[in-house]
């Protein structure tokens, strides 16, 4: 029987191992994408012993049956606590994913050579991050840049200051989940609809919070009694859900944009969104690639590995 080829080119693996997805990309020395590989195995449905069984299973066919171990890096929720294997949290302020700030994990299968990125914390105020890091990485080597405003809109949203290409501070806005509450969970549940976007609803709630936030509480309200008084649709309830959080957001985070361009880090129309709620409020945003900044960042590690700064 003759040996199964390696995939051609293929110089190392790139992994961003989600609570909820798993996205797997073969690389080449030049940081190129060979092929690449999705997966609904996330965090939440794997015990800490099944994820190499998991990527060996993704990636055995780019393997072969070569001898020499694949470097593979991984960013996201394997490193955390409940994780493949924990990376510990470095503490800001610090370059975001470096190389020298890697975990080793032993695998049985010896074509693998993985490490994982860490997170980053931050004592006052506590908080964490773990995945974005490896985006800011991206951003901070695509773009050039070693200084300025990061948000990451999600389900936990982040805010973060890059300084001397640090990660100098951060906060976590919990938008998107309140989000998902207020649609799902709560008397508006009867109010908004499953999807379609109303700009003007929307710019509009950004608007009104920006001027009065303290407001939100008893504006939330009046995405149910607009649907019941002025008969307002299910898609121009949602925009407006939607503006009243996210305008509260910036607005509580003013403090980290005023005067500044922000880079909008995510994927599809939520960042669109974001951005269109930073320009009402007057600042400069820049929509960002989110998949394409992760691969950025990884790419920088595997560069790093190679000669470059830790």
């Amino acid at each position: 029987m003759s040996e199964t080829p390696s995939l051609a080119g293929l110089d190392w693996i790139a992994v961003d191992w989600g609570t909820s997805s798993l996205r797997v990309w073969a690389m080449d020395a030049q940081g190129g994408v060979l092929d690449r590989a999705t997966s609904r195995e996330g965090m939440s449905t794997l015990w800490p012993q099944a994820y190499e069984a998991v990527l060996v299973r993704i990636v055995s066919r780019w393997l072969g049956e070569r001898t020499e171990p694949v470097p593979v890096i991984v960013c996201g929720m394997a490193g955390a606590r409940q994780g493949w294997h924990e990376a510990a949290y470095r503490q800001a302020p610090c370059r975001p994913a470096t190389p020298g700030s890697l975990t080793a994990v032993e695998t049985a299968e010896t074509r693998l050579a993985v490490s994982i990125v860490p997170g980053i914390c931050q004592d006052d105020p506590p908080d964490v991050m773990r995945g974005e890091e490896t985006q800011l990485a991206g951003l901070l080597a695509a773009r050039n840049i070693d200084d300025g405003v990061v948000c990451m809109p999600g389900t936990h949203s982040k805010w973060v200051r890059l300084a001397g290409g640090r990660v100098s501070a951060f906060t976590t806005v919990m938008t998107g989940e309140m989000f998902a509450l207020l649609a799902e969970r709560s008397v508006l549940r009867h109010t908004v609809g499953d999807g379609g976007h109303d700009a003007v609803s929307f710019a509009q709630a950004v608007t009104d919070m920006l001027a009065a936030p303290e407001m939100l509480t008893a504006a939330l309200f009046s995405v149910r009694a607009g649907a019941l008084l002025d008969d307002a649709g299910p898609d121009a309830c949602r925009s407006r859900l939607s503006g009243l959080l996210v305008g509260a957001e910036i607005a509580a985070m003013r403090p980290h944009w005023a005067g500044k361009t922000v880079h909008v880090v995510g994927a599809g129309p939520l960042v669109e969104r974001y951005a269109e709620a930073l320009r009402v409020a007057g600042a400069d945003a820049v929509p960002e690639d989110g998949e394409a900044l992760t691969l950025a960042g990884l790419s920088a590690v595997r560069a790093g590995m190679n000669g470059g700064k830790t």
